[in-house]
């Protein structure tokens, strides 16, 4: 059986380049083609400017991208949009594209499922499945950008709190990140990428060395280690003050404040406990405390707490002197927690089954 063509994007730079080369096509049509990605082309014949000759062999060896859309969904009067992909092989992953006045953020993801096992979260209810490679990462923004285009928009800002942990995934996550930001593709600057981790130190420490001035966000949700065993299980292989040192190692190399991730969950740690242990985890540091309502999921014992208790819990950390904002519930209705519209899509395929 013949092998399918590989996505453009699978090809490094100097990979476009040989292959252009065989082709008796000069280097520089390279970055052409990637031009053309970048403004949303959804076909090689859409790129007007290239020969087409050189249009016809790429339709013959490349594909425009490995992912295929299996679901949509939209909330907040279209301006939050969820797609499910299936990558090669048949895993699936979910990217949300949020549209605001200044900027249009995606929500992007690393691995198809993910091995940490957070018991609110709805990725870890199915067993995980793999890796995602780097060019599945790209594909995600490139996709939005097509999606974007038609809107006369431009995507501005990734963050890597889609499914999967990033830093179990270090080099393709590291490898996209660059190619965001090479202006001859994607241009997006590392300081408008947010990479999160729920705690993997050995990465956060390499992270430091790479010159990538990304914004690190550690998925905390507790501040001491009998909560955050439970919450966050990875807690127990790396405690949580080990964490918050080797964040502030990071923001002292970079100089790029830490945003410290913490899903409010009712009666669990939203406590004027949770608030003063927090403060004194974090005061004077390089750190933003990011408040995030439970986005509720099926089958978990959590609980999203109301608007009053978050507004209290809020000021409580204020309190303890550190910077606080709670996060823009976006996409309720659009499965937007992460890994619920592929829960509903699994789910479904169960039913038919």
């Amino acid at each position: 059986m013949a092998l399918a063509r590989p996505p453009i994007l699978s090809l490094s730079s100097a990979e476009l380049e040989t292959w252009l080369g065989a082709n008796d096509m000069p280097a520089y049509r390279r970055r052409q083609v990637w031009g053309w990605l970048a403004r949303g082309a959804a076909s090689f014949q859409e790129m007007h400017d290239v020969p087409k000759q050189l249009r016809t062999a790429l339709e013959r060896d490349f594909r425009i991208t490995s992912l295929q859309p299996v679901a949509v969904s939209q909330a907040d009067r279209a301006l939050t949009t969820k797609t499910l992909f299936e990558l090669e092989g048949g895993h699936s992953v979910e990217a949300v594209v949020m549209r605001y006045t200044d900027r249009s953020t995606l929500c992007i993801s690393s691995q198809a499922g993910c091995p940490i096992g957070c018991p609110f979260c709805a990725t870890g209810k199915f067993p995980f499945g793999r890796n995602l490679k780097a060019h599945e990462i790209v594909e995600q923004a490139v996709d939005t950008v097509r999606l974007l285009a038609v809107e006369d928009r431009r995507l501005s800002h990734v963050v890597f709190m889609g499914m999967g942990e990033p830093m179990a995934n270090y080099q393709a996550v590291i490898e996209s990140v660059r190619r965001f930001s090479n202006a001859e593709l994607l241009g997006i600057s590392p300081r408008r990428i947010v990479v999160s981790t729920s705690g993997l130190i050995p990465r956060i420490v390499q992270l430091a060395e790479e010159q990538l001035p990304v914004t690190l966000a550690i998925s905390l949700h507790a501040a001491r280690d009998e909560l955050r065993d439970v919450l966050v299980p990875i807690n127990r292989k790396y405690p949580v003050h080990d964490l918050v040192e080797a964040a502030q190692a990071y923001a002292a190399k970079t100089g790029r404040r830490v945003s410290y991730e913490w899903v409010l969950l009712a009666d669990v740690n939203d406590t004027e406990r949770d608030a003063k242990e927090l403060g004194r985890l974090l005061r004077r540091k390089l750190a933003h405390v990011n408040l995030i309502p439970f986005n509720p999921v099926e089958d978990t014992p959590y609980r999203a707490p109301a608007r009053a208790a978050i507004r209290r819990f809020k000021e409580m950390v204020e309190a303890q002197g550190l910077n606080v904002t709670v996060r823009d519930t976006r996409g309720r209705e659009a499965d937007a927690a992460c890994g619920q519209l592929h829960e509903r899509v699994m789910r479904s395929k169960v039913a038919v089954s």
